[in-house]
């Protein structure tokens, strides 16, 4: 079943405030931007991101980005956005250029930057490196797939210089497919899988489509012949999803990623009205998962860790280091 794109009015005023309160920058009528939390923390205290540890992009020449700041197909019980902030997945037409997009989220990240500059402390090379950013990371908000013209949003990026991450919850595979089929993919495809079973994922992901579950699996089989460094994420729930590690391992075995990310749940933002302080592993929680992971998934290996973020990076055995585009890893 093909997702449907009506018509719809632009957003509410009352959500975009309330995203303004969070301190996003809104971009046209369904794109947005908001700095990283390890941006900040790379030019004040330089401490960065596990992603900058695992996959080599510099936190602070990150820009966090989304094409659909208010769409989602989920409603994400451990998702640190307001829930009644998401319009469904009937994004506002017509829908914005990607070449606008790209341009108007550069200048956006300039103005939410703008304040550090002299402030105390502020490592200024980092601070002009920042103001021209070299790597996209499609996700921050909503589902990024639900935005039709993702592909050449990826190639704007690319044409002006920049590596690609998006960061998918695997709903919207007829993206993926049409992507692959004009050669218009990301640098990195993260897929963020939160279920290792349709019961899990019914309580957990709370979907908005009737038929999540089994796009989820179709995304994961095209995932397999995706050209280009891929990632299957897990982000765990003590107490919730965090659990039946075999359940996972089937699964990632579909889209046999180079990467798995297992990841903490962290007790941020609007989470915290849905669940507790309790449901945040810690990082020896999170190691021992992985292990056990591991143990379901011949030919993959723990390879690094970030106690910082609460994360293990399990890598498939035929991919190495190397120097390859917007990252630390290749394949043989």
């Amino acid at each position: 079943m093909k997702l449907t794109f009506k018509s719809n009015p632009n957003m509410p005023e009352e959500i975009a405030e309330l995203f303004r309160k969070q301190h996003y920058a809104l971009v046209g009528r369904h794109s947005s931007v908001k700095l990283c939390h390890w941006l900040k923390e790379s030019i004040k205290h330089n401490r960065f991101c596990y992603k900058q540890k695992f996959y080599g992009i510099h936190s602070h020449r990150c820009l966090q980005m989304t094409p659909v700041t208010a769409w989602c197909t989920h409603n994400c019980i451990f998702c640190w956005r307001p829930m009644e902030s998401f319009l469904g997945t009937e994004l506002p037409e017509p829908w914005d250029d990607p070449a606008f997009i790209v341009e108007e989220s550069i200048k956006a990240q300039r103005k939410l930057l703008v304040g550090y500059k002299g402030m105390p402390g502020i490592d200024m090379k980092k601070f002009e490196e920042a103001w021209n950013p070299k790597h996209a990371a499609i996700s921050l908000s909503g589902e990024p797939m639900l935005y039709p013209y993702m592909g050449n949003l990826v190639e704007e990026f690319h044409r002006r210089g920049f590596t690609t991450f998006i960061v998918t919850n695997g709903t919207v595979p007829e993206r993926l497919e049409e992507m692959m089929r004009e050669d218009k993919l990301p640098t990195q495809l993260y897929l963020s899988l939160t279920a290792p079973d349709l019961q899990t994922y019914n309580s957990v992901n709370v979907p908005m489509v009737p038929d999540g579950w089994e796009r989820i699996k179709e995304t994961l089989r095209l995932m397999k012949d995706v050209e280009a460094r891929t990632v299957i994420r897990l982000t765990l729930v003590k107490g919730e999803n965090m659990r039946n590690p075999e359940g996972y391992a089937r699964l990632i075995k579909i889209a046999s990623p180079m990467f798995v990310e297992a990841k903490a749940y962290m007790f941020v933002g609007y989470s915290r009205s849905r669940l507790t302080i309790n449901n945040m592993p810690s990082h020896e929680e999170i190691r021992t998962f992985a292990e056990e992971l591991v143990r379901h998934l011949p030919g993959y290996h723990i390879e690094d860790e970030y106690e910082a973020s609460r994360v293990v990076l399990i890598m498939r055995d035929d991919v190495h280091s190397g120097s390859g585009e917007g990252g630390r890893f290749i394949r043989h």
